[in-house]
């Protein structure tokens, strides 16, 4: 109801229905009025009318024709029905078709007025329920399509979707969910998750899940073995209301991926690798065995640019071999052959070597080594792993710092980790390009180090390197302020962990 309440007045008295329109108009109403039933039906066609006040005994149509021509098109307005002594009971039976309420005359003005504050109340409640009751109609039939959408989209899923509750069952599956675990005919559900997952993995992560440990928006990724298929599985919680707390873990939801073929094909392309590289490598060795025959002059003297064009074929032979061994570190680190046999490293004495190793390559390129350690324990690992990630990185911030400058390599022990930076004040790295630096074959460009060399494989080592040993490594950089790689590795464990963690492993 917008403004003020408007009131018909249907009453064959003129000077009731003029005193009346004068009161009511005075306390915030508005009033039209109407001398008879058909001059009120023609007034309540063409207007919005909040509420009738009718009287019963009027020529040409009273009261109770008017109610009963009225109620077919207009039921929710309400009627309060106006009366002398002598028709009481045919009030009465106005009220039983639907009037709201009646008053005898005469009447106070303040019985009228609390009547009609009544009534209108009524209808305003009775509108705000029929809002209620439309609006969930809506709302449900929303939901409904809402829910058969949701339906249709899973069903048509390439990928098994699996929906569990607390109880560990099995509450919504979906068709590609029974078909990727190779199973036949339907599934009753609710059903007990390890009737049909049998992957002990997956089971656990369920249950971590369902138990609240992990955060909200955290999903686990595992893959798991279904007959000839490998399947990528990823959980994540699902929310549900709660009493206590707005939203809480009810259940888990599971995707199911068929990575069979990409698992082939990546097996494919390590076989590959694999092949190419030592069909490579068998040959450029001897190649260089005989270049260095001729270098060493075992074959006779070289002229000055015989030996020349030697050393530059000998520098290729060997950029080509390192493209090799990396190519082959790639195949053995997806394959998970990379690390090969274990032992105690001393970081210290490690990095001292190679920063010996590396000082004549420094001096050309005017760079100071400085190198610092602190509380250095042991580590468990292949010592031929830790020299290529150190290797890699000092190479690094030797190559890209062609202005010279101090490259520093600070080791510590923190607790029972060893954490390693390797710092240079070179080039730096771009913004953009930090979060790309450790994908395979990506290089940084710079105009000032086009000379480097490399095949942008050694970071993507370095990092495979370290998670394989259960690290981790971080960079920090900006350009022309240098870049500082931090390794954290654990230290080597008690002889009981260390058992598990070689086992892990491998």
């Amino acid at each position: 109801m917008n403004g003020k309440p408007r009131i018909l007045l249907v009453d064959d008295e003129k000077r009731f229905r003029e005193t009346s329109k004068r009161l009511l108009s005075l306390r915030g109403f508005e009033v039209m009025d109407a001398e008879n039933g058909n001059a009120g039906l023609e007034i309540l066609s063409k207007n919005s009318i909040d509420l009738i006040i009718l009287d019963l005994r009027m020529p040409v149509m009273g009261g109770e024709d008017f109610l009963a021509a009225m109620q077919p098109t207009h039921p929710d307005v309400p009627v309060i029905v106006i009366t002398g002594h002598g028709t009481l009971d045919t009030a009465v039976e106005c009220m039983k078709k639907g009037a709201y309420d009646f008053i005898t005359k005469p009447f106070e003005m303040d019985l009228l007025l609390l009547t009609i504050a009544r009534a209108l109340e009524k209808r305003n409640l009775e509108e705000e329920k029929k809002r209620y009751q439309e609006e969930n109609v809506r709302n449900l039939i929303e939901l409904n399509t809402e829910k058969k959408r949701l339906e249709t989209i899973i069903s048509c899923m390439a990928n098994g979707l699996m929906v569990t509750n607390m109880n560990m069952e099995i509450v919504l599956h979906n068709p590609a969910f029974l078909r990727l675990l190779e199973r036949s005919g339907d599934l009753k559900t609710p059903v007990p998750v390890s009737e049909v997952i049998q992957d002990e993995t997956l089971l656990e992560t369920l249950k971590r899940i369902q138990s609240g440990e992990v955060p909200e928006k955290e999903f686990f990724s595992h893959e798991i073995q279904a007959g000839n298929r490998v399947l990528r599985a990823i959980s994540a919680p699902t929310l549900g209301p709660d009493r206590n707390v707005f939203w809480a873990v009810a259940g888990t939801v599971t995707l199911l991926e068929d990575i069979t073929a990409f698992k082939q094909l990546d097996q494919m392309k390590s076989d590959f690798l694999n092949l190419v590289a030592h069909e490579l490598r068998s040959p450029l060795v001897s190649i260089r065995q005989l270049n260095s025959v001729l270098l060493e002059g075992l074959a006779g003297p070289l002229q000055g640019k015989q030996q020349d064009f030697v050393k530059r074929t000998m520098n290729k032979i060997d950029a080509l071999l390192s493209l090799i061994n990396d190519l082959l570190d790639v195949a053995r680190l997806e394959g998970g052959r990379l690390v090969r046999q274990q032992a105690a490293v001393d970081l210290g004495k490690m990095i001292e070597d190679m920063l010996a190793f590396m000082e004549s390559r420094a001096k050309e390129q005017r760079v100071t080594l400085i190198y610092s350690c602190q509380n250095l324990k042991p580590i468990l690992a292949d010592p031929r792993n830790i020299e290529e990630v150190l290797n890699n990185l000092l190479s690094n911030a030797i190559n890209y710092s062609p202005d010279g400058g101090k490259v520093t390599v600070a080791a510590k022990g923190i607790d029972h980790l060893i954490e390693i930076k390797v710092s240079d004040e070179g080039v730096g790295i771009p913004p953009e390009e930090v979060p790309k630096i450790f994908e395979k074959f990506y290089r940084v460009k710079h105009p000032k180090t086009r000379h480097v060399t490399g095949t942008g494989l050694g970071l993507s080592l370095v990092k495979g390197i370290v998670e394989a040993y259960h690290g981790s490594i971080g960079v920090e950089s900006a350009p022309g302020k240098g870049t500082t790689f931090t390794i954290i590795l654990p230290a080597m464990k008690e002889e009981k962990e260390r058992v598990d963690m070689t086992v892990a492993l491998r």
